[in-house]
């Protein structure tokens, strides 16, 4: 019997969910006894309409407080209030190029004109054509999706500094050494954005939430949709941030040591992966859609990117342990013959 679809396309967490979070969700209860069972409240009545629970565990694990802090249902979520506050439609969002495919998407919902940057050949972004743009607000994740380029310091702080609104995505800052977090503390102009979709392992919850200066937040969770956050999703997210952080870390340093074995075996099998301090690395293929489609054939799933600015065809691998990457490997190296 051939081994089962190996899923590595969507940067989710591949080394499983926190504990804490299971057993919030009833799934081992019956075993572990857990007090932290769902009650009935969570399934019959409303949630929070703004996530309060979640927003003071998140404020403490943060060290701030909870008018800081806003959440959604995804990262995607709180970027899509975001845009929508900060933003009026027929206005200039500016982001680097290649950048989330999410950020099209809201630029056409939203009717504003999108001011795509290039790339520095290093992969970091480019500060000073970003505000050159004029654009309303400048986008930037970092570390980047699809490339996994972190932007430097240097950067971030100085489209900080300008004054201008700058939306910070940091959806894979537990795989990343600099986060700048501090900056959404420091300056009224930054909303940083992360979820708990990546090392978390709950992206099938959809926690999102941001940091940002408390009239920022304000603005952005009177636009927001009540509700977005689920109480069953609340309550397993408040029991990770409370109870299983350390688990978290753990895995988010175990993605750390693999991904740099994935891209070691990618290098020795020829190809050129980008330097990544995401949970995925990139690497520049002949053809994409056809390479991703010959993986699938052999029972590894990837993400294809065609002509992607400055780098051209690729396809991003997202990490997972040893034996999923030695198969993911193997496959790439059949497909790109």
């Amino acid at each position: 019997m051939s081994a089962p679809v190996l899923d590595l396309s969507d940067n989710t967490n591949c080394y499983g969910a926190p504990p804490s979070a299971l057993r919030a969700l009833g799934i081992v209860a019956t075993v572990l006894k857990d007090s932290s069972m769902l009650g009935g409240d969570d399934v019959t009545r409303y949630p929070s309409a703004t996530a309060d629970a979640l927003r003071a565990a998140l404020a403490r694990m943060h060290g701030t407080t909870s008018d800081r802090i806003t959440t959604g249902c995804g990262s995607d979520g709180v970027l899509d209030a975001a845009v929508r506050t900060l933003v009026a439609p027929g206005a200039t969002l500016a982001h680097p190029d290649p950048t989330f495919s999410m950020i099209p998407e809201l630029v056409s919902r939203n009717r504003l004109v999108a001011a795509p940057v290039p790339l520095a050949g290093d992969g970091d972004i480019r500060a000073d054509l970003l505000l050159a743009t004029g654009a309303a607000a400048i986008y930037v994740a970092s570390p980047n999706n699809p490339t996994g380029t972190p932007a430097s310091r240097a950067a971030i702080a100085r489209l900080a500094a300008s004054g201008e609104t700058l939306i910070l995505d940091q959806a894979y800052a537990d795989f990343t050494s600099d986060a700048s977090l501090d900056l959404a503390l420091a300056r009224p102009n930054v909303l940083v954005t992360r979820t708990l979709s990546k090392a978390f392992g709950l992206a099938g919850l959809r926690v999102g939430y941001a940091i940002g200066d408390p009239a920022l937040i304000a603005r952005i969770e009177a636009a927001r949709d009540p509700y977005a956050v689920s109480a069953v999703a609340e309550r397993a997210a408040c029991a990770v941030i409370e109870r299983d952080l350390t688990w978290v870390r753990e895995r988010a340093a175990e993605a750390v040591r693999d991904r740099a074995r994935l891209a070691a075996a990618l290098t020795a099998c020829g190809f050129a992966p980008l330097r990544s301090e995401a949970n995925f690395v990139l690497v520049p293929v002949r053809d994409a859609l056809a390479c991703a489609g010959r993986m699938r054939e052999r029972g590894v799933m990837v993400r294809a990117f065609p002509a992607l600015t400055g780098i051209g065809d690729a396809v991003r691998i997202t990490v997972a342990p040893s034996p999923a990457l030695e198969r993911a490997v193997a496959a790439l190296a059949e497909a790109a013959r």
